[in-house]
């Protein structure tokens, strides 16, 4: 009879416990989307400016992006996923550095994303500097869009384009992209051109970047501009869209243990890209599922490493690079905050990471060029 009982007792046990763990989960869940309806969210890299660009080219017609798209970032979802920052890449092919097309292309694209923007003002506001960002916690309908040039291939070698391009509201420039270019190596490029990683242009396109309040970008780059740029630069610096390479063992592309505690002396930030073989070591392990749980294992490894000032998120959403499908469009930021809150981070680390750290290296650079 006692022993009847017992498993009575410990079925109904096991029953609370299923519940209140249920219960937990729910209310985590809750908690999630009411941090990213009522925070700031800013996302350092989407890729939609190019794409949108590219089905004009083939098609005759971009998709709108304040209706439900094809692309990973649209109005409708960024709303749902309380994105209120994304920093459009005005992504630039490598291949335009030897066309001689680099400047015209960077141009029409900002000049196209200025006419969305200009023709949906109920929707969008241009974001120039940090301090724009008071109009996005007044109006939670506006999503705000800021610029970054993904390759400086559109300096095209002269210093005066970085102030041409920080007047029309840029406020990042990569350096490189997918090869070697004018300035610095990539990492994707074998080719290795410039002793330093950085061309004897490169340092004068350093010092002129800070000079113009334009935050420098070593995402991409050969790990000798990496270091060679933190090394140089008179301000912080940012990763706009990298993961760990101790997740990817070997790949350049990501960043080292090195090179992190180098950037977090720097006082810089590592703006965590989405991408599944970014985050996991998909190239050894085809196989494997990546999920959001992947992600915040890179941003896990930040914080423990040095420190929750050095991290924040740069998605690469329309980037063309595979996504975990937790984490696959807009709207899923708070599958995101979700596993930082299971993970127990508090609310003021998830500020700094949706938008504290990004912030700070972005004032640093103004206040810098301001003096």
């Amino acid at each position: 009879v006692f022993l009847l009982y017992l498993k009575i007792a410990m079925k109904k046990i096991s029953i609370f416990l299923i519940i209140l763990l249920v219960s937990c989960a729910e209310d985590l869940s809750q908690k999630a989307k009411e941090y990213s309806q009522n925070k700031i969210i800013i996302d350092s890299h989407i890729d939609t400016p190019f794409q949108i660009w590219r089905q004009k080219n083939n098609t005759g017609v971009g998709d709108d992006i304040t209706k439900t798209t094809s692309y990973h970032f649209d109005y409708p979802r960024a709303i749902k996923g309380g994105l209120n920052l994304p920093f459009f890449a005005i992504f630039i092919p490598a291949r335009t550095e030897l066309e001689g097309t680099s400047f015209e292309l960077a141009v029409e694209l900002i000049e196209m994303m200025n006419k969305i923007i200009s023709d949906n003002s109920d929707k969008f506001t241009f974001i120039r500097d940090p301090s724009d960002i008071s109009i996005l916690e007044k109006n939670k309908n506006l999503v705000g869009i800021a610029y970054g040039i993904e390759n400086g291939a559109p300096i095209e070698g002269k210093l005066e384009n970085i102030k041409y391009f920080a007047d029309l509201g840029v406020n990042y420039i990569t350096l490189a992209h997918s090869k070697s270019n004018h300035i610095s190596d990539s990492s994707y490029d074998e080719n290795k051109r410039w002793k330093d990683g950085l061309s004897p242009f490169g340092f004068e396109v350093v010092k002129e970047m800070n000079k113009q309040g334009v935050m420098i970008d070593i995402s991409h780059v050969s790990d000798a501009a990496f270091m060679k740029v933190l090394e140089i630069s008179e301000t912080p610096v940012i990763a706009t869209h990298s993961s760990l390479r101790h997740f990817t063992p070997g790949w350049e592309r990501n960043v080292s243990d090195e090179m992190l505690i180098a950037l977090a002396k720097n006082n810089g930030v590592l703006q965590i890209c989405f991408g599944s073989g970014f985050v996991a070591d998909k190239k050894s392990n085809p196989d494997m599922i990546v999920t959001v749980k992947n992600v915040v294992d890179n941003i896990d490894r930040v914080k423990n490493l040095v420190g929750i000032d050095h991290v924040g998120l740069g998605s690469d959403f329309d980037g063309e690079v595979p996504l975990p499908e937790d984490i696959n469009d807009v709207s899923k930021f708070p599958n995101l905050i979700e596993e930082l809150l299971v993970r127990g981070y508090s609310e003021s680390e998830i500020d700094q990471i949706l938008n504290g750290n990004i912030l700070r290296v972005w004032k640093a650079v103004k206040e810098f060029s301001k003096s």
